[in-house]
């Protein structure tokens, strides 16, 4: 269905973030499959179960890029070439991607999608669609039973998806139809079924195989008016990806129909009420259906509360502790792993910025009109919130992971070193200057031995923000599969599990404190020789 712009629900907080988040097998061939999800816990659910169904069909290892962001950001990876699937929803497709103002069939979706070099298929057998809910203490109170009834209470608190609020299907049209005086406030959608357990919200919008709407006794408003079209869930993908992974295709498409909606809660369940990891649901939904239970997911009696069956998988799954201490997670295998990648995207980019803004900075220092265009157009970059530069990378360079995140992360890191080089350069005296021409230095030499040494402080401190801009921007990156410790915080979002996001805030920011160590450090030793600037006795 319609994927939000954070979360679809909440869910699991398994062992670690990669057992998630990462690929089924480390290090997969480039020709290897690429299946990519959105930011919610059925997406998860769905690509693990696609890659997972291909490894034992097939011995093929797809590499999964989890966790990509919003319908945009992933469709964008999907069309650049960055992945070659991903689940996708058909009213999402037909209403966002198509921009139909009507519900379309398969065929009149494949018709559309085949221009882009683009395919529909693989109908998993369950709709997931839009809804509102409200706690169903307050509906009984207050008499509301259908979306009718609410325009009858503006007083009312609404706490809907960033998505949600600004799609064709979503709060302007649906406000429309129904007459809904109020007005919305956006909100993850990881964060709405606590915020409305806790009273801080009064209505969200809610996705029909959502397993946490019996457990904290929410009641779905009927849509008395049929606003909502269904959403199917289906495979988005390239056309040309049968013909380049046929045994792959084939393998993915025995999951066609196998999937109901019971099914389906219940392996959300199994995620948001139980915390077990996305790779142990998909083994468990494959398992049971191996034995003959299709409509079946592993599950344990919170997923049988939400409306799913329990197979013997589930129930020996079930038994084995699925929530893991603060101290397991932050220590977790994938420790490693996340801090070099987090490492490198932000030595990389604070070095390449380096290589670009000094000499930029010492271009523009002595010519007022270049310096304040350039100064004014990196400072325009700073104004570009993170994930539309991604966004927008991800187009210029039709790839996604690593690429484009080291060039957004460059591109923030430009303005503040280039700034503090002509700011350094500006502090240099006019006597320094003339005492160099004395001397007979022509102007390389002077802005290479005297000017760039006692302006050295003041850059090196733009560098030092820079790299504290970088490490905190880098947690970014994991939405379009770059890695670093943001893989955590991104999944933690998206699952509500608060200590997975410590777990990647925490490394992050010691990090970042090492950084700001280092760069003391640097610091002292130049203030030692400030008195004596190098070259001055050449």
């Amino acid at each position: 269905m319609a994927a939000p712009a954070t979360a679809h629900g909440q869910g699991a907080a398994g062992q670690d973030a990669r057992q998630r988040a990462a690929p089924v097998a480390d290090g997969p061939p480039a020709a290897a499959l690429r299946i990519g999800s959105k930011r919610f816990t059925e997406s998860y659910i769905l690509a693990q179960l696609l890659a997972l169904q291909v490894r034992q069909r097939t011995g093929q290892a797809p590499a999964v890029s989890q966790g990509l962001g919003n319908t945009a950001i992933v469709y964008q990876a999907l069309r650049s070439g960055g992945i070659d699937l991903y689940p996708e929803y058909t009213g999402t497709i037909a209403l966002e991607i198509l921009k139909s103002d009507k519900p379309l069939s398969m065929d009149e979706m494949r018709r559309g999608l085949a221009p882009l070099g683009l395919g529909v298929g693989i109908p998993f057998g369950f709709n997931d669609g839009y809804a509102l809910a409200m706690r169903a203490a307050d509906a009984d109170r207050l008499g509301i039973r259908s979306l009718s009834d609410l325009a009858r209470h503006p007083e009312l608190r609404l706490g809907l998806s960033s998505e949600f609020i600004g799609r064709a299907d979503g709060w302007r049209g649906l406000a429309a139809r129904y007459g809904l005086p109020q007005v919305p406030t956006g909100l993850d959608h990881g964060l709405a079924y606590d915020a409305i357990q806790k009273k801080q919200t009064d209505v969200i919008d809610i996705y029909t195989t959502d397993a946490k709407i019996d457990a904290l006794g929410l009641r779905i408003l009927d849509d008395d008016l049929k606003y909502f079209p269904r959403y199917d869930a289906v495979v988005l993908y390239r056309l040309d990806v049968p013909r380049r992974h046929p045994e792959a295709w084939a393998a993915m498409q025995a999951l066609a129909g196998t999937i109901d909606e019971h099914a389906m809660i219940a392996m959300n369940a199994r995620a948001e009420l139980d915390g077990a990891p996305f790779d142990i649901i998909a083994r468990e939904r494959l398992a049971t259906a191996d034995a003959g239970t299709p409509s079946a997911a592993g599950t344990t009696s919170a997923a049988g509360a939400a409306g799913g069956s329990a197979g013997a998988a589930g129930a020996a799954a079930a038994a084995q502790p699925a929530r893991y201490g603060f101290w397991n997670k932050l220590l977790g295998p994938d420790l490693g792993r996340l801090a070099w990648q987090h490492l490198m995207l932000v030595t990389f980019a604070v070095a390449i910025a380096v290589v670009v803004a000094v000499p930029a900075g010492v271009f523009v220092h002595g010519h007022r009109r270049p310096r304040a265009v350039v100064l004014g157009m990196t400072g325009l970059l700073q104004t570009i919130p993170s994930l539309a530069m991604l966004a927008i990378l991800i187009t210029v360079t039709g790839r996604i992971g690593a690429v484009p995140a080291l060039l957004a992360l460059t591109l923030y890191a430009l303005l503040p070193i280039m700034r503090n080089t002509v700011a350094g350069l500006d502090e240099v005296s006019s006597g320094m200057r003339m005492a160099a021409t004395a001397l007979g230095m022509t102007t390389r030499q002077r802005i290479m031995l005297i000017e760039l040494p006692l302006a050295r402080p003041t850059i090196l401190a733009g560098v030092r923000t820079a790299t504290s801009i970088s490490i905190g921007t880098a947690t970014i990156a994991a939405f379009i599969g770059a890695g670093g410790f943001g893989e955590r915080i991104v999944t933690g979002l998206a699952l509500n599990d608060g200590q997975l996001l410590l777990a990647g805030a925490v490394p992050a920011a010691a990090m970042a404190l090492a950084s700001e160590l280092v760069f003391e450090a640097v610091d002292w030793r130049l203030r030692r020789h400030a008195a004596a600037p190098p070259g001055l006795g050449a």
